[in-house]
């Protein structure tokens, strides 16, 4: 009897539910723009994706290719790319509808910092990121969780125990 093997998309949506809350949990405890909280969820996705990749192997008696395990990887991540859509959505619109304006706030600290921009561009800056808020947002969400999902597929996928069977052997 084979084992049954757990599909990308519960995987994904597992791991977008558990991103979703620790990003509820930073938003409400105010350490959601902290330095070192920024790279948590990218680790955490990048675990995720090794481990999923590992266990797909394990449950396939290793009866699997490189390719096998890497499409199995990749596809959480490209799932959870678009759950992120939603879920980012949710939390800026819904959950903290302030956190594009702290984000502006933010951006505009780090160019007054610089000291390079007068205000006049500093303003500008700001206008464009405003007006592109949502389409920055939802393809900075797309574009890093496949990235850091892919990169988790191809370790994944290195690591994990291979010993595919010839459809051409003789199983007895």
């Amino acid at each position: 009897m084979e084992k049954k093997v757990t599909s990308p998309f519960l995987t994904a949506l597992i791991l977008t539910l558990v991103l979703f809350v620790l990003d509820i949990v930073a938003g409400f405890a105010h350490f959601r723009f902290a330095t070192w909280y920024r790279w948590l969820p990218a680790i955490i996705l990048f675990i995720v994706v090794i481990w999923a990749c590992v266990n797909y192997a394990s449950q396939k008696n290793g009866d699997v290719t490189f390719g096998n395990v890497f499409s199995f990887g990749f596809k959480i991540s490209a799932i959870t790319g678009c759950l992120a859509v939603i879920t980012f959505l949710l939390s800026v619109y819904l959950i903290f509808p302030d956190t594009r304006d702290q984000i502006l706030d933010q951006a505009r600290t780090q160019m007054e910092k610089q000291g390079n921009l007068s205000e006049e561009q500093i303003n500008a800056g700001l206008d464009i990121t405003r007006k592109f808020f949502l389409p920055f947002g939802i393809a900075g969400a797309v574009i890093f969780t496949i990235i850091v999902g892919t990169i988790g597929s191809l370790i994944g996928a290195a690591i994990a125990k291979k010993n595919p069977q010839s459809p051409f052997e003789n199983k007895s």
